[in-house]
């Protein structure tokens, strides 16, 4: 009997030993995820709508986790501030030009505060310090713009849809364009004396280049020509000289 009561105190006494280490790791991990063991400061915020932040809630720098939403208090009918604690070594980090906005972890995931990195002159913020706030787009509102996009695709596809049932039947200008040989083999006829025209046009101006009475202005024009080139080159090696200085 007492070696039954023995092993039972010997369990018991296991049994506690494990729940009170399995309760420090907890109390370790806990605290570690709501930096309760590490130095920290406040940064706030004020916004118009929260969008369902809750107290806890992550709070992320640059893509990383640097502190959680300390406060939620609401100030007036229009605005709500939000306190957030933030590890004190990030603080050299955030400038007083960040601005702070609520975004959410994947579609539907929780609510998170995310801080924008600021420029490297402006100085870094203090204790206590606010931050210019950006409002969040609610699910809502998106929900209502993608229905209107997709009205308007509904609306386009049965236009085009229309003008290809036309095409098709062979109904309007551009259907004829398409199905009437006429009309292509008239404009490669086009095409064929355009260059035909063209052809006899340069044959036309070598001819005048041989005239005696054209050919000063030609040769007058060939001067200038030349006359040009030559300034633009000594233009650019100008140029290139002076590069190399």
């Amino acid at each position: 009997m007492e070696n039954r009561t023995s092993k039972f105190k010997t369990r018991l006494g296991l049994f506690v030993a494990a729940a009170l280490l399995l309760f420090m790791v907890g109390i370790f991990y806990i605290g570690r995820q709501k930096h309760m063991f590490n130095p920290v400061f406040t940064i706030n915020s004020q916004f118009k709508n929260i969008s369902g932040l809750e107290i806890g809630n992550n709070v992320r720098f640059s893509g990383i986790n640097v502190g959680t939403v300390d406060n939620i208090q609401i100030v007036n009918d229009t605005t709500v501030k939000v306190t957030v604690i933030v590890d004190k070594e990030v603080q050299k980090f955030i400038k007083t030009d960040c601005f702070v906005a609520i975004g959410s972890e994947g579609l539907i995931g929780d609510k998170i505060v995310n801080i924008t990195q600021g420029s490297d002159k402006a100085k870094s913020v203090t204790e206590g310090q606010y931050l210019p706030s950006i409002e969040p787009i609610e699910t809502d509102e998106i929900i209502a713009g993608l229905k209107v996009t997709v009205g308007n695709a509904e609306i386009v596809s049965e236009q085009l849809a229309d003008i290809l049932y036309n095409i098709n039947n062979g109904s309007g200008t551009l259907s004829k364009l398409i199905r009437d040989t006429t009309i292509a083999d008239n404009i490669g006829e086009t095409i064929i004396n355009l260059k035909k025209s063209t052809k006899g046009l340069d044959e036309n101006m070598e001819a005048a280049k041989h005239n005696i009475l054209l050919r000063g202005y030609f040769k007058n024009k060939k001067k200038e020509k030349e006359k040009q080139k030559e300034q633009q080159k000594e233009q650019q090696e100008q140029k290139n000289a002076e590069d190399k200085k």
